[in-house]
């Protein structure tokens, strides 16, 4: 039977549509009196689920779709959010090779903690680089965008260089664990808990004393995507846990593992460098 009502329903739409439009309205009421008795005599569940159906596609607006992708479903199951976590995490220094490299170094710590064996190095001859020249220009200063590829020098302080943004590092990881990444920038705070929770580490963007900067730690440059504020404290780590009081990470400008900082100020400093976090999904 709902097999027969699938079928039946649309084509029972485009009929009706072409019965209006070739202004044949009286056959079009006597196949709806038809279908209003044939329904009355025919009350089944199974019809009167189909019936809600129609009614709900009718009320829903045409443009309003939905679509569920593989990652969307593979998140379908609720993940409790744990007290504490701590977790046990690969830790890399990004010294001495790379004085600017804490993005590709924490990216490096993801991946392996994803049993991907890729290092430091690999990562930072892969990154994309953006090429666009530094110059100052009527007291403007006009440089590349950092979600646009690395910015600058990743190897020396000698020459010039800021770092990279989540869209090049999130476009690398993808290329190790294609369909696995989960780039969740922009979400809350809580999002981060969620999935370390389950045992997932998080990258992101903070800055080098891990709290709020002030507004004077920031300057303006002129991009091609337009005008941004940066800093040179900006920085990457790798979430490995929380607390009450903590929020617990692998630092690779120290190569320290599980190194603290207060969760309320390390949230504020994240929330200031754009909310930029990145992890894997569970490989099933």
């Amino acid at each position: 039977m709902s097999n027969l009502l699938l079928i039946a329903i649309p084509l029972s739409l485009v009929l009706a549509y072409y019965l209006l439009k070739k202004r044949l309205k009286f056959l079009l009421f006597f196949l709806l009196a038809l279908g209003l008795v044939t329904g009355f005599f025919m009350k089944t569940k199974e019809v009167e689920n189909s019936m809600n159906l129609l009614r709900h596609w009718i009320k829903e607006p045409v443009s309003k779709t939905y679509s569920y992708s593989i990652e969307e479903f593979r998140e379908l199951p609720i993940i409790k959010i744990q007290k504490h976590v701590l977790l046990d995490e690969p830790t890399i220094s990004q010294y001495p090779e790379l004085p600017r490299g804490c993005e590709v170094t924490s990216l490096a710590m993801l991946l392996q903690s994803a049993d991907i064996k890729v290092d430091k190095l690999t990562l930072a001859k892969k990154i994309k680089k953006n090429p666009t020249p530094y110059k100052v220009e009527k007291g403007k200063t006009y440089y590349g965008h950092p979600n646009e590829g690395f910015v600058g020098s990743m190897y020396t302080y000698k020459e010039r260089g800021l770092g990279v943004y989540h869209e090049p590092i999130r476009q690398l990881a993808e290329s190790y664990l294609p369909g696995r990444i989960k780039d969740f920038t922009g979400s809350d705070f809580q999002e981060i808990k969620i999935h370390l929770s389950d045992n997932r580490p998080v990258w992101v963007i903070t800055n080098t004393r891990y709290q709020k900067l002030p507004a004077d730690a920031f300057i303006t440059w002129q991009t091609p995507k337009g005008e941004i504020q940066v800093t040179y404290r900006e920085h990457s780590v790798l979430l490995t846990g929380y607390d009450k009081e903590y929020i617990y990470f692998n630092d690779p400008l120290t190569g320290e593992k599980n190194k603290k900082a207060p969760l309320k100020d390390f949230e504020e400093s994240w929330v200031q460098m754009g909310r930029q976090a990145i992890t894997y999904l569970p490989n099933n």
